[in-house]
């Protein structure tokens, strides 16, 4: 029902940048709050970055904040994740996902549990 497609990940050197993308198909976009989850080899899942509807209420996880910024523009239906000052262990598949609005602001953007659909995620490495 939802399509959801990730790119922008590759190889970077610790402390340089990369951005992400999430292009979204299917439904209304603007009726989704939207997550970044990533999973490293060897580790579970775990959550990263969120953004509601409307874009003005954001969650971040502890590792990211204040290097990472989720963002989304509606007009092309698409979410974003720019990374800056990234670490190695910022290393994962990274994974967009999506629920509607009403399930996002009730159960909580940083739930994996939230999300309804969930893309094929993208490679990211960092290199020390």
């Amino acid at each position: 029902q939802v399509h959801l497609v990730e790119s922008g990940g590759g190889l970077v050197q610790a402390g340089g940048s990369l951005r992400l993308s999430c292009a979204a198909s299917g439904r209304t976009f603007s009726s989704d709050g939207m997550g970044w989850f990533r999973q490293a080899p060897g580790k579970e899942r775990e959550f990263v970055a969120a953004i509601n509807w409307s874009g003005d209420i954001t969650y971040y996880a502890d590792s990211v904040k204040g290097r990472f910024t989720i963002s989304r523009d509606n007009a092309k239906n698409t979410v974003y994740l720019q990374m800056n000052s990234v670490k190695p262990e910022d290393t994962a598949v990274y994974y967009c996902a999506a629920a509607f609005a009403t399930r996002w602001a009730t159960r909580g953007g940083q739930r994996s549990s939230t999300y309804e659909y969930w893309g094929q995620g993208t490679q990211v490495t960092v290199s020390s």
